[in-house]
């Protein structure tokens, strides 16, 4: 390999002489040679990824298809704590993860449908629906109408959202870097902060919380507090703090409490 090197910068060297150039130093027509020893990163093998035969997101109903509309509480329980269902991938490889409890509403649904059907390649990718089409009545009363007189007309209908739950997941013969833009756009308009993430880092994510967990030094944890009753605090603490150690605060969650 040496001997090569040597051989192509002499060449070069008898070029230059002959054309009446002005001798350069070595290195600089070391230069040209370091073109043919570059290394290039190995190509991803898709041979196992199969396409669906429809790869966009489909149409989700404004309103669902009920006999009868029936009005419900408010139940803020549905975005309060961790996600149990939909908090794993299936298909894909990248998603939109949700990092707080929300709702959303049809057109925030339709933003997410539009802007990724229109800039992902069919061919390509495929992108799949990790949530329900809106299900959840919200009534509402008309302006200037006195306090009383009963629950009001429904008037939408949302889909209720957990902290870690995949909104869309998306999956084929692509790599983060190719869509990581289209999703940061859609995760930045949804009402809740979300996140982008691949199975990788999810993994990673879960990985680093069980680890903080094991490795803790702190005796005096918010499960060990509760547990021993110190300072009466049992008093002041609901089921959902002791079922959840306190990582969450309604909809919201603290991811460095243990």
């Amino acid at each position: 390999m040496i001997s090569l090197i040597k051989a192509a910068v002499g060449g070069l060297t008898v070029i230059s002489r002959t054309h009446g150039l002005q001798q350069a130093p070595l290195h600089s027509y070391l230069k040209i040679c370091a073109a043919g020893l570059k290394t290039f990163p190995v190509i991803p093998d898709y041979s196992n990824v199969v396409l669906p035969e429809k790869p966009k997101l489909k149409f989700l109903n404004k309103v669902p298809n009920l006999k009868k509309a029936k009005k419900e509480r408010k139940k803020l329980r549905d975005i309060q704590g961790p996600a149990r269902a939909a908090n794993t991938f299936t298909c894909g490889q990248y998603a939109i993860v949700a990092m707080g409890g929300g709702y959303l509403h049809w057109g925030h649904l339709e933003m997410i449908r539009l802007t990724i059907n229109r800039k992902i390649d069919a061919h390509t990718t495929f992108a799949r629906w990790r949530i329900n089409a809106p299900y959840k009545p919200i009534t509402r009363k008309g302006l200037g109408q006195r306090m009383g007189g009963g629950k009001g007309a429904i008037d939408h209908y949302v889909t209720p959202v957990r902290y870690g739950r995949l909104i869309v997941e998306l999956g084929g013969k692509v790599e983060l870097g190719e869509i990581e833009h289209v999703l940061t756009e859609v995760a930045k308009k949804l009402p809740f902060p979300a996140k982008v993430m691949s199975r990788e880092s999810l993994e990673e994510m879960h990985r680093k919380q069980k680890e903080m967990e094991e490795n803790n030094q702190n005796p005096w944890t918010f499960k060990q507090i509760a547990q021993g009753n110190m300072m009466g605090i049992r008093k002041v603490l609901s089921p959902f703090d002791l079922r959840n150690n306190g990582r969450f605060t309604g909809k919201f969650h603290f991811p460095g409490r243990v």
